[in-house]
């Protein structure tokens, strides 16, 4: 949840991100019927067959430029001129040997604790700091754009939308939040909260494409001077991540990538034939030092100007506010809302700006609730830590569900109010009422004090000393924000492997 800029006009944050959905839902499946009117056989710039798509280059251009619009309002940019110059520096030379070098390649770092790379059709290449992170030298970088400029020289995503077009399915919009939600309830109010936790527009490829990008990656590693196992090192440490995640509700490489373990060996036949065409091994660059300097320092985890979850509690230094989610519960920040899940249930709770704080608490609940399909059951004025609040139970009746019921209350703290509540059927409501009543009267305001003292964790470098763990590291350096299991995952080492005295690893500090 970022700070709000009060210089600009208010508009409540879920009717921004509503119009924004609706301007794209409206807008993109009308280019593509245009696109499918106009359809003709293309030639693939990889692999010069002919293939019938929906798309022509100048559609696929105008796809893009919309589309990255989105992802950087939604997801934000990181901040950072010289780690954005720096990765725009390697991806032009991946992107100038490529099979479409003439393409306005854009490179951008998202703001984004997530470990993920994607591309959409045009040139538009992302990747977020949390995949920063995992990376171990200029290689795996190179490895990760060159795959993601792949799937755009192979018009991957450009094959997928017109497949979409011919099943007359329009754009596929990821619901990479809390996908169950809208599906399961029919919710759109609620349905639009959680699916905008990140709003990113992606697409989901099929192993071949996969494979392919693989391919185009290390040859394009390769010409630009790159050593092409990077791809592979790449690929091993997602599929350590893999092993080690709960991809449930995460919008990562993983949710959107088939599993990379199964690519490794295909990818490593591709490195060996290129390394025996290549005349001088010696020259291919990895660039650990170089790569390791570039990120040393770089935020890990959540960003304080979008709030941070520290265990449980939620804490947004900027806005000044806190509030603690029921014990074990996944919490996901996102750029417009919050979402926490009881592990394996669909039962959640949902925090965002819902208007001004001019406005009067018992109609913003009455516009928000209803506006997502709820009726009211009861509700009235009330007082959380010293803040005004209206505290409302509601209803809806879904059809194959039964009712669902939702706990919400309107709290108004400093210029904004918050909508905070909880959303589940009847019977799981039950099981966690007095979790929820508790969470809700958790909201507080932050002092000045407590606000300037939240710091982003940040990655830093550190040289192992003798006697040095995984585990060790971890306590001592990191305070235990991230588990030695992490940290050797974070380095490329399997998780039962220690490092030696003298190698330098990433780490993560407290802030």
């Amino acid at each position: 949840m970022p700070h709000r800029q009060r210089s600009t006009p208010h508009v409540p944050a879920g009717r921004r991100s509503g119009n924004r959905r609706r301007w794209l839902a409206a807008r993109l499946p009308a280019a593509l019927l245009l696109a499918a009117l106009a359809s003709a056989c293309a030639t693939n710039p990889v692999t010069g067959s002919r293939e019938l798509v929906f798309m022509s280059e100048s559609q696929e251009a105008e796809l893009g430029r919309e589309a990255d619009a989105q992802i950087r309002s939604e997801m934000g940019v990181y901040d950072d001129a010289a780690l954005l110059e720096y990765i725009t520096a390697v991806g032009n030379s991946l992107a100038a040997v490529s099979h479409r070098p003439d393409l306005p390649w854009q490179f951008a770092v998202i703001d984004s604790p997530v470990v993920n790379a994607f591309a959409v059709p045009g040139g538009y290449i992302y990747l977020t700091r949390g995949l920063l992170a995992y990376l171990n030298d200029e290689a795996e970088l190179a490895g990760v754009l060159g795959h993601e400029i792949g799937h755009v020289t192979a018009r991957h995503s450009v094959q997928a939308y017109s497949r979409a077009a011919g099943a007359q399915m329009g754009l596929l919009l990821g619901q990479i939040f809390v996908p169950v939600m809208r599906p399961r309830y029919g919710t759109p109010g609620l349905g639009d909260a959680a699916g905008q936790g990140l709003g990113l527009l992606f697409l989901k490829f099929g192993r071949d494409d996969e494979r392919q990008a693989d391919r185009l990656g290390a040859e394009y590693a390769v010409a630009s001077g790159w050593d092409p196992h990077g791809v592979g090192d790449m690929l091993t440490t997602l599929g350590r991540i893999a092993d080690t995640t709960d991809r449930r509700g995460t919008p990562n490489w993983l949710a959107t990538h088939p599993e990379p373990g199964d690519r490794v060996a295909g990818v490593a036949n591709t490195v060996q034939t290129l390394l025996a065409e290549t005349p001088d091994l010696s020259a291919l660059r990895v660039d650990r030092a170089g790569y390791l300097a570039r990120v040393d320092g770089i935020v890990y985890g959540d960003n304080p100007e979008q709030g941070v979850v520290r265990g449980g509690e939620f804490l947004h230094p900027a806005l000044r506010f806190a509030l603690e989610f029921p014990a074990g519960w996944e919490v996901h920040n996102g750029a417009e809302v919050v979402v926490a899940r009881e592990p394996g249930q669909d039962r959640y709770m949902l925090l965002q700006i819902a208007g001004e704080s001019t406005y009067d608490l018992q109609r913003i609940a009455e516009r928000e609730m209803n506006g997502a399909g709820f009726r009211e059951v009861q509700g009235a004025p009330s007082e959380i830590n010293g803040l005004d609040a209206y505290i409302g139970m509601y209803t809806q009746d879904v059809s194959g569900v039964g009712p669902m019921i939702a706990r919400v209350a309107f709290i108004r703290s400093g210029s904004s109010v918050y909508l905070f509540g909880a959303f589940a059927d009847a019977e799981g409501y039950r099981l966690v009422e007095r979790d929820v009543h508790e969470s809700i009267h958790s909201f507080r305001q932050l002092s000045r004090d407590e606000a300037d003292r939240i710091r982003p964790n940040r990655v830093a470098i550190h040289r192992v000393e003798r006697g040095d763990t995984w585990q060790g590291i971890a306590q001592r350096i990191g305070a235990g924000i991230v588990p030695a299991a992490t940290l050797a995952i974070m380095n490329g080492f399997p998780v039962n492997e220690q490092p030696l005295p003298g190698d330098v690893v990433k780490v993560v500090q407290p802030g």
